[in-house]
């Protein structure tokens, strides 16, 4: 009898391994790139838009698993120091690289910049990911060129790549009371759904090509 018992609770614990593996096996995974943005500076992490994607995909049963990788203070150059380790750990099939605005706010070349992000963009694709692109714009602190010349990075990789673009991370956000903080820089708590928003018509399609079955939010 005991015997009996031991092969039920072997087979039944095994089935539960098996189970296990295969959700793992058949999850997607999407990795953020980004800097302070996406990594909840001073907003509480739960509610930070990144859990809110999170929570989103949960809600409307999509197998995701959505890891961030986003520093405070991350510039391009230092993302693209750190996407092979993060590539070759997470495996992922999409990326969002929402990089480029402390670049921006200090100054750096743009043709440096430009060249960091494409080297990204060509890092996933390389592993067979889709990488996402977050354009950013920054205040014309160095000048009218300068700041087109920032602006249009974004929209020229998107086109030299055919990239998914978010094309203004801070859309109706950097210009509405109460949604950014008294730095002028980070958004608040309450811009954090809007900023999902901004990005969500960008990853919804890709999100939905690896989970056909799902019904197409009207969110």
């Amino acid at each position: 009898m005991h015997t009996v018992s031991a092969l039920v609770r072997s087979f039944t614990l095994s089935a539960l391994m098996l189970l296990s593996l295969s959700a793992l096996a058949s999850q997607n995974t999407l990795l953020v790139v980004g800097d302070s943005l996406s990594a909840a500076y001073g907003v509480p992490s739960e509610t930070a838009w990144v859990q809110l994607l999170r929570d989103r995909l949960d809600e409307q049963g999509l197998n995701w698993n959505v890891v961030n990788a986003s520093i405070s203070g991350e510039t391009t150059d230092g993302g693209l120091r750190r996407l092979p380790d993060l590539l070759q750990k997470n495996q992922p099939d999409v990326v969002i690289i929402e990089l480029g605005g402390n670049d921006g706010l200090r100054g750096f070349p743009p043709n440096v910049i430009e060249s960091n992000l494409a080297d990204m963009i060509e890092q996933v694709r390389d592993v067979g990911a889709i990488p996402v692109l977050v354009g950013m714009q920054i205040p014309p602190n160095y000048g009218q060129r300068y700041t087109r010349m920032f602006a249009d990075i974004f929209p020229n990789l998107s086109d030299r790549y055919d990239t998914p673009l978010v094309p203004f991370f801070l859309e109706g956000i950097y210009n509405a009371d109460g949604l950014m903080q008294e730095d002028g820089i980070h958004p608040t708590e309450a811009a954090q759904p809007v900023l999902l928003d901004n990005v969500w018509p960008q990853l919804e399609p890709l999100i939905l090509d690896r989970n056909p079955s799902a019904l197409r939010s009207d969110q």
